[in-house]
């Protein structure tokens, strides 16, 4: 049975998403429980003290961008509206919705049909899947676990954002009613659930999505901080919310905060109940008085969620060193650690931590753990992602850096690397090729760049600045066994290793 601390919970969930709870396993500390009618739940990882993604905006600090982040919004706001139909009750988890519905919403809610349009919209939704601010399955499509954070004071505003969303009008059905897709694909999933019952039993905690843990170096994948699977890297961190539509509210306001004070008995929800779990950082904060104690989860939000490091400077969590302990400290509870830039500083994964994430996903995988939600094995990159990025940073970051273009501890490159040297140099089929640099955009481990009137390329996305001084070392030696696998110096990496 897979047993874990705190810390590596937190790894686990930044890395993969909401973690799977077996029937009676309380959450881990800083962490909510989403319990289902079965008694099992799921685990997701709350902001310190009621925080919200607008305190980024306070303090001009940038978050990792959303891609299309227009569609993705009007998106998430069409789901919202065809699921969440008894509003006497919370948003999660609603009512299950086909997926053509929600398509029909979102083409009323923008007032276009044209099959961009809805090519567009197929991709924010596998975005919001991804990122578990929805679940897509069988041609339905349910309200995710990260909508369960969502607090009761903001349902008002919710309310009136669905009220703003036009009801699609769709022709009368000839072949299925949307009732009957639903009951089709609810009895066929009886028994999948059942199963699901079964493995989340024996266990506690795992990890949710295809993006978790990186096999080497003992750095995780899905949150892009990591890039070190093969020579390869992590995909996509615990995801930044989409803003909301321009003059709409805001439905993912409070991503990731924690409940008000009041929210924090069970909440009785329709399929389940949102239980608050131990809390976390009130030992180190409560020594501090109101100003300080803000000032450090300012600098936490911060370090934690911006796209790049921010400024000492800025944050007085950061410039005083007896608050920039305390916010080490809260950090480390994360399995996270600070990184500095010279005046600047942004978080990323412990070593040990991030290390014992890894040996954890190894014995999921050993012990054969089903793929999909709660498979902390399948939360890896696949091959193809791998290659890609390690083609990426050969061409963007390895040879530049040989040429003498590029400082020597540098992953920022002004040197992208065009699709069609992509095309030539990897077996991946085109197919493959485009999913996994979808992935590696999503997971922030990628930019695509415009030169000109070009088509530009991919350049290492801004997550490669989460990389402690270890993980960066072990990356170097990773590319040079990438780029030069038969060179004195790849040698000298493989004997140093094995005498380690």
């Amino acid at each position: 049975m897979i047993r874990t601390d705190d810390a590596t919970a937190h790894v686990l969930a930044r890395a993969g998403g909401p973690l799977p709870l077996r029937a009676g396993a309380a959450a881990p500390a800083g962490m909510l429980r989403l319990t289902r009618p079965d008694s099992t739940g799921e685990a997701l990882p709350v902001w310190p003290d009621g925080a919200t993604p607008s305190l980024l905006e306070e303090h001009q600090v940038a978050p990792v961008p959303v891609e299309r982040a227009g569609e993705t919004r009007r998106v998430l706001a069409a789901c919202l509206r065809c699921c969440w139909t008894d509003q006497s009750a919370d948003p999660w988890p609603g009512d299950p919705a086909p997926v053509e519905l929600v398509l029909d919403t979102y083409r009323a809610l923008i007032g276009r049909t044209d099959d961009l349009m809805r090519n567009w919209a197929r991709g924010a939704l596998r975005r919001l899947h991804d990122s578990a601010w929805i679940v897509m399955a069988d041609g339905l499509v349910t309200l995710g676990p990260r909508c369960a954070l969502w607090p009761v004071e903001s349902y008002a505003q919710l309310k009136e954002l669905v009220r703003r969303v036009p009801e699609p009008e769709r022709a009368a059905l000839t072949v299925v009613a949307d009732a009957d897709i639903i009951a089709a694909a609810t009895a066929d999933t009886t028994a999948v659930a059942a199963d699901t019952t079964a493995v989340a039993a024996d266990t506690p905690l795992a990890v949710d999505t295809p993006l978790a843990v990186a096999a080497t170096a003992g750095t995780t994948a899905a949150d892009p901080e990591s890039p070190a699977a093969g020579a390869g890297a992590p995909a996509r961190t615990d995801p930044v919310p989409p803003p909301a539509p321009s003059g709409e509210p805001d439905p993912t306001a409070r991503h990731d905060s924690s409940p008000e004070p009041d929210a924090a008995a069970p909440r009785v929800r329709l399929g389940g109940q949102v239980e608050a779990g131990a809390a976390e950082f009130d030992d180190l904060l409560g020594g501090y008085d109101e100003r300080r104690r803000a000032e450090l989860v300012a600098a936490f939000m911060a370090v934690e969620h911006a796209a790049e490091p921010v400024p000492e400077a800025r944050f007085a969590g950061l410039r005083d060193p007896a608050l920039r302990h305390t916010l080490g400290e809260m950090l480390a509870r994360r399995g996270r650690t600070l990184i500095p830039h010279r005046e600047r500083w942004i978080s990323g994964y412990d070593d040990h931590a991030a290390a014992r994430a890894a040996r954890l996903s190894d014995e999921s995988v050993s012990q054969g753990r089903p793929g999909g939600r709660g498979g902390a094995g399948q939360a890896r990159l696949g091959e193809a992602a791998k290659a890609v990025l390690t083609l990426v940073l050969v061409h963007s970051v390895a040879i530049p850096r040989a040429e003498g273009l590029l400082p020597e501890d540098t992953w920022a490159s002004p040197h992208p690397t065009p699709v069609d040297e992509l095309r030539r140099h990897t077996q991946v089929p085109i197919g493959e090729l485009e999913a996994a640099l979808r992935t590696l955009r999503h997971a922030g481990l990628l930019t695509q760049v415009k030169a000109g009137e070009e088509a530009g390329g991919y350049v290492p996305g801004p997550q490669f600045h989460r990389l402690t001084p270890a993980a960066r070392r072990r990356l170097q030696e990773e590319l040079i066994l990438a780029a030069g696998p038969h060179t004195p110096l790849a040698g000298a990496v493989r004997a140093r290793r094995s005498a380690d």
